[in-house]
């Protein structure tokens, strides 16, 4: 048991974190790279994305794993774009940081997702079973492309508040 809940419901739990602060992201950074500031969103989007990204150590570790690796990067991402928004204000420089780490922090909740969507959707798994199969590799590429973009419009336009 995690947290008072057996395994199936603390990965339901996390899962749905998870989707929400993918859901959330996807409304709130492309409103951010055409200049609108949603605050609530945003905060919704950090605060689910955060606790996707912890409630993950929750689960039992053996060993180092590529998730775990995924999980100490995505934390120090969310920790500095929590900095530049909520310490800073997204004054100076810290405006710039805050959507780089925001946009990474996406990217790494969507890339994972990619990665768990090969594993157990049958479908999915039948055309990349080991992970570096061409379906696999163009779905994370297009991801990768796609947050680059984003990041690189969000980091040039300026925020109507």
């Amino acid at each position: 048991m995690i947290l008072g809940l057996t395994i199936p419901q603390f990965t339901a739990l996390h899962v749905a974190l998870s989707f929400i602060g993918i859901a959330t992201g996807l409304i709130a950074l492309p409103a951010y790279a055409v200049g609108r500031w949603m605050p609530r969103m945003t905060a919704v989007f950090l605060v689910t994305t955060l606790a996707t990204t912890l409630t993950g150590f929750l689960f039992p570790i053996g060993n180092f794993t590529p998730a775990l690796g995924v999980g100490i990067i995505s934390s120090a991402f969310l920790a500095i774009a929590l900095v530049a928004l909520y310490g800073y204000g997204l004054n100076g420089r810290s405006r710039i940081i805050y959507i780089i780490t925001a946009t990474i922090s996406l990217y790494l909740n969507m890339f994972v997702l990619i990665v768990q969507a090969f594993l157990k959707v049958e479908t999915l798994n039948n055309l990349a079973p080991n992970g570096n199969e061409p379906p696999f590799v163009v779905a994370q590429t297009v991801l990768l492309l796609a947050a680059i973009c984003l990041g690189w419009k969000a980091t040039r336009r300026r925020l109507a508040v």
